[in-house]
């Protein structure tokens, strides 16, 4: 069947409503061989959308005002030509939007190629979502919206049915930005019919992620984690060690064991939250959660303030912690360290070693050796990460020339492998000679035929070499 050309208004529905089409002529079991052709007609005075398809004998006509098609608005399916009419109402929803063509696609919005695995799809979510909370980017005004755009795009992606319906579909089998109505009157946005909050699936992805509970614990991945700094011998980070260290924390107070208000005397119940702890923002289309600014996310509010913590409930305390360090730390890494409920940074800082050079897991150190070691070939003795070691030198061996200790380097970090040692031979060269070793030397050297230019002390002859003197 040939197309009319559709209205301008209308052009943009024409991709969704054949989307639609094709999905209710499959719910009612249309045979796939019978569809021969789709086509859209659309009345520019009226606004009339009708949608017809050529089943054979059979025909399928679809009516409705593009003003009206909106995401939950049924449709009348009547299929013309059976022997008993079937009609479809209520049923069966367009979920079209005009703005479907100019949505970002959901893959890019997370950063994922569409081949992603669901782990990879959650990780990406995990990091985007914790970049973009409002918590951590209040003076953006835009954070908000990205952050509901990636809640978005995980709830459609996260769920196999819904991404295979995007993936066949692309956006015109869904409309995000229409709002739902969650409990209390909060209004969510709503993607693929399901109401979903942005900030309780984050919490709960959170909590996946790092096995945290509670408000509070969400509440500490916003804080910034105290920093220190451990200074560490080479030895100690190649083989690891426990070492203790001092740190200044903030603490449970001790006067009021953390609950920010003096001994004896009540908290009120934070009405601006409702004790929730967090208080709703409107940013438009959606309805935001963050922490509340009146009580801190606390849910209450303290009538007198312990005068030691003046309400923090924390205070500064002088502990002494056993830092393990573990065997193969690198210079500047930084590892996580909980110290009772607080979570500290440390990097190290490793002093040179003056034998060893690192290199990774592998470590390099040099051996002097004789001329005579070096020609004749025999033993040097090395120190070790670990030991001293005996290293055979082979006849003839050259200056720089290495030579490998398999599996007597550095451990790898969380592994029980071991990187190389690796010995480089440096030959030692006398400054003084005895008179014997000079005639020695002498004699040694007439008797070499592969000698650039000239040796002292040694004359070439028509008959061979000589030497001028001992």
């Amino acid at each position: 069947m040939r197309s009319a050309p559709p209205a301008s208004s209308d052009a943009k529905m024409a991709s969704s409503v054949s989307v639609c089409t094709a999905r209710l002529l499959n719910s009612v079991g249309v045979s796939s061989g019978h569809r021969r052709a789709c086509s859209l007609l659309a009345s520019a005075r009226h606004g009339e959308a009708c949608v017809t398809a050529i089943l054979g004998t059979q025909r399928c006509r679809i009516g409705g005002d593009f003003g009206c098609l909106r995401p939950g608005n049924a449709v009348t399916l009547r299929l013309t030509g059976l022997r008993s009419p079937h009609v479809v109402s209520s049923s069966h929803s367009f979920h079209t939007s005009c703005s479907s063509a100019n949505k970002q696609d959901l893959y890019d919005v997370l950063g994922v190629p569409r081949t992603a695995t669901q782990k990879e799809i959650k990780k990406a979510y995990y990091q985007m979502a914790k970049k973009y909370h409002p918590d951590t980017n209040q003076d953006d005004p835009q954070a908000k919206e990205k952050f509901a755009k990636l809640a978005e795009a995980y709830e459609v992606l996260s769920d196999e049915v819904k991404r295979k319906q995007y993936d066949t579909y692309g956006a015109a089998g869904f409309d995000p930005g229409q709002a739902g109505g969650g409990a209390g009157g909060q209004q969510y946005w709503r993607a693929g019919g399901a109401s979903v909050d942005p900030e309780e699936m984050f919490r709960k992805i959170f909590g996946e992620f790092t096995g945290a509970q509670g408000f509070g614990d969400f509440n500490s991945m916003f804080e910034q984690r105290p920093e220190f700094v451990m200074e560490l011998t080479f030895a100690q980070a190649a083989k690891g060690v426990n070492k203790e260290m001092t740190v200044n924390l903030d603490d449970a107070c001790q006067r009021c064991d953390g609950k920010g208000s003096e001994p004896g005397t009540k908290v009120q119940h934070c009405h601006y939250c409702n004790g929730t702890g967090m208080e709703s923002i409107n940013t438009g289309p959606f309805m935001m959660r963050s922490t509340c600014r009146r009580c801190g996310g606390r849910g209450s509010i303290m009538t007198t303030p312990c005068v030691m913590c003046r309400g923090s409930g924390q205070t500064k305390q002088r502990q002494t912690v056993t830092v393990p360090v573990p065997a193969g730390v690198d210079n500047g890494q930084t590892v996580r360290m909980p110290v009772g409920k607080k979570e500290i940074h440390i990097t190290f800082r490793v002093q040179r070693s003056p034998v060893f050079r690192r290199d990774g897991i592998n470590i390099h150190s040099d051996v002097h050796i004789s001329v005579a070691q070096a020609i004749l070939g025999g033993s040097a003795r090395a120190q070790g990460l670990y030991n001293t070691i005996d290293i055979q030198i082979p006849p003839g061996c050259q200056a720089d020339q290495k030579i490998r200790l398999q599996g007597k380097g550095i451990q790898r970090m969380n592994s029980y492998s071991y990187g190389d040692h690796y010995v480089h031979i440096k030959i030692r060269v006398p400054k003084k000679l005895t008179r014997r070793q000079r005639s020695l030397l002498l004699s040694y050297a007439e008797e070499e035929t592969d000698v650039e230019g000239t040796v002292n002390g040694v004359t070439a002859t028509t008959t061979g070499k000589r030497s001028t003197g001992q």
